[in-house]
């Protein structure tokens, strides 16, 4: 018998069909419930938000040209035409730090991707394969992490020159022992699972048990590493600025307002003031961050 379809029927067959599905839970997403509960993790990409906003909207927000000199404003303390003051050539020291958003955050995220896909490449292949591969690997990383991260990126920067795909390549080489050591950390802490050796067993090749299994397991762990290099690059960047190693004037890079400003520290200490807050509140926010993402990836600390 023919089943029957009534006005009604179909009235709560359209209704049940536009219901929608219960939503998936995966690892992502719990990740992601436990990080809103932080916080303190809140705070960190909240700040990071405003910063980034800051950075895009910067040619609206700031009120003046970074590069615009008025020489009849020149080291004017911070009032109302100036928040932060003006520098020795009459810049307003808002406007620069401001634009420096977009340097800082643009450069540091360059640097710790190139330095993600360089030396966490070679972290990854030495956690995987191990034996005589991660032995060379990881002795050529010790090689060079004996030698400080500043004085490395200095030396690179020194025979280099000063600029940004210079910059961007010192803090990449000076990283790179790092980053290749904490990826293989995360490769060899899902290596031994069960689902690696099923996978080995039903004849997946190296190439898909790294991309589809290892890495995507692995990735909490490297996230949280790649979110705490750029509090590191951040402050690699600004301090060899400061130094004079880093970018050129007059690029308005958070550590060149420094620099501009060290010889001014006892009769305008603002001038050096208001950008080191800057560098304070950005790696601040990025280590919260961190720290945040750490406790969720880690379903221990649920």
């Amino acid at each position: 018998m023919a089943k029957m379809h009534t006005p009604a029927m179909e009235k709560i067959e359209r209704k049940n069909a536009k219901r929608k599905k219960p939503r998936q839970i995966t690892p992502s997403y719990e990740a992601w419930k436990r990080f809103r509960r932080n916080p303190t993790a809140l705070v960190g990409l909240i700040i990071v938000a405003v910063l980034i906003l800051i950075a895009i909207f910067a040619p609206l927000i700031a009120p003046y040209n970074y590069q615009s000199q008025d020489y009849a404003a020149m080291m004017q303390k911070p009032s109302a035409a100036h928040l932060f003051g003006t520098d020795q050539f009459g810049r307003d020291i808002f406007s620069r730090c401001i634009y420096g958003a977009r340097y800082s955050l643009l450069i540091a995220v360059f640097c710790t991707l190139a330095a993600l896909f360089s030396g966490g490449l070679l972290g990854i292949i030495a956690g995987y394969f191990g034996g005589k591969v991660d032995t060379i690997i990881m002795r050529i990383m010790d090689i060079f992490q004996a030698i400080p991260m500043i004085m490395m990126a200095m030396c690179i920067v020194a025979v280099l020159g000063n600029g940004i795909p210079q910059l961007v390549a010192a803090i990449m080489f000076a990283s790179m022992p790092t980053m290749a050591r904490n990826n293989r950390a995360a490769i060899l802490r899902v290596r031994g699972n069960d689902y690696i050796e099923s996978s080995e067993a039903i004849g997946c090749s190296k190439f898909q048990l790294i991309m589809k299994h290892m890495i995507p397991n692995a990735a909490g762990i490297m996230v949280i590493f790649f979110v705490g290099f750029l509090a590191v690059s951040i402050m690699m960047m600004s301090s060899m600025s400061y130094i004079g190693v880093g970018l050129a004037a007059p690029t308005p890079e958070w550590g060149l307002i420094l620099n501009d400003g060290k010889s001014y520290l006892t009769s305008a200490p603002y001038m050096m003031f208001f950008p080191a807050l800057m560098i304070m509140i950005t790696c601040f926010a990025f280590n919260l961050m961190g720290d945040g993402l750490r406790d969720a990836f880690d379903p221990k600390m649920n």
